[in-house]
Order: C-alpha cells, then sequence, then structure tokens
C-alpha cells in the first residue's frame, strides 16, 4: 500500500483532513464538512460522526481513483481491490 503502486508513500507523505465546520445533526450527532488531500489531491467530504461513550466515531466512504490512485490488482488481476473505500474511526479525547 505505502509503495509508489498504491499510495507512493515517499511522495505524498501526509494524509491531512481540514475540518471547515462541524454541525449538530440531533442528539450526539454531527456533521462535519472538510478537506481530505491524500496522494496530493485534495476533495471536499462531509459526513457523520456521533458521540457515544466518550468517543466520537465516524466513517467517510471515498473512491480512490478520485484522489489519482490506482486500485491494487495482483496475481495477472484475479484478486483486485474495489476503487471504493471505506474509512472508519474512532476519536477518544484525553485529558492531560
Amino acid at each position: 500500500m505505502l509503495s509508489n503502486k498504491v499510495l507512493d508513500a515517499a511522495a505524498f507523505p501526509e494524509i491531512t483532513f481540514v475540518s471547515r465546520s462541524v454541525k449538530p445533526a440531533g442528539d450526539n450527532a454531527y456533521t462535519v464538512d472538510g478537506d481530505l488531500t491524500l496522494h496530493g489531491v485534495t476533495h471536499p467530504l462531509t459526513f457523520p460522526v456521533s458521540l457515544l461513550n466518550g468517543r466520537y466515531k465516524g466513517s467517510v466512504k471515498l473512491k480512490q481513483t478520485d484522489f489519482g490512485i490506482t486500485p491494487i490488482s495482483l496475481f495477472g488481476g484475479s484478486v483486485k481491490v474495489k476503487d471504493v473505500i471505506e474509512i472508519s474511526f474512532e476519536i477518544v479525547l484525553q485529558a492531560k
């Protein structure tokens, strides 16, 4: 995944998300808008986040090809990764 055939981590060592807004979307639910930069390409994203037991959880689906990434293919194409992937996250806030 980190090789120059997929993420090319040597050329693009960082993946960043910059939030533009967080809006309430119900009890312990939010909608987050921002920009994801992956593989040197930036696209806007909007996704839901929920708060449960002190943990913010969410996920977002994106197309690898939108970010200039060719989905990996192995064994002459007999094993392929789909273009659409889902990224899930969990954020736990801790007091210092």
